[in-house]
């Protein structure tokens, strides 16, 4: 009579990445944040440019933004990783992150545009997304990108990305609904940038 009282459900399982790792490609260190990253975060995301391809930046931008969103990122509450971009010297100039959203994975990522047009995005989306997939060979990753960014449109072609639809969708840093490009790649379908 007591047998089911015994018998536990089985929660279901949330994949795991398991811990940020660190990421080294031939110009860059991709690695956790930290919170002395703090004022670089801030000094990227406040630069309008940058902020306004991103659908959950707010502007202004500021350091304790900066701050609150590290302290998220380092709770150990999220599934996924969040890694900073740096050069060889440690100095942060973007990131990459890979989150669990409604049960699929989504890809973002970001650039200090004092970087831009070196390649360093594409280098550091791809050494990302070919970690991911030995964790997640079965996974399906999703991204996108808003219909004006042509440049982020071009890094995932090139890296294999698929257009799966397109949807208006919130843009805080724009306070407008804007047009977003959805995207999705598979292990298979991912190739290494020219």
């Amino acid at each position: 009579m007591t047998a089911h009282l015994r018998e536990r459900p089985v929660a279901a399982q949330k994949p795991d990445l398991g811990p940020c790792p660190t990421i080294r490609t031939e110009r860059l260190v991709l690695r956790p944040h930290r919170l002395d990253d703090a004022d670089a975060v801030a000094q990227s995301l406040g630069d309008y440019q940058v902020s306004r391809m991103l659908a959950r930046v707010a502007t202004p931008y500021h350091r304790q933004d900066a701050l609150d969103w590290l302290v998220r990122q380092n709770s150990g509450l999220f599934a996924g990783w969040t890694l900073a971009i740096t050069d060889g010297d440690d100095v942060h100039i973007g990131c990459v992150g890979l989150e669990l959203r409604h049960g699929q994975w989504h890809l973002g990522y970001w650039l200090n545009r004092y970087y831009w047009g070196r390649g360093y995005a594409c280098e550091a989306v791809h050494a990302t997304i070919q970690r991911f997939f030995r964790r997640m060979p079965q996974a399906v990753l999703h991204s996108g990108v808003f219909a004006d960014n042509g440049a982020s449109l071009k890094l995932q072609k090139a890296l294999g990305f698929e257009i799966t639809g397109c949807r208006d969708i919130y843009a805080l840093a724009r306070n407008a609904m804007v047009s977003h490009i959805e995207t999705a790649i598979t292990a298979a379908a991912l190739r290494s940038p020219q």
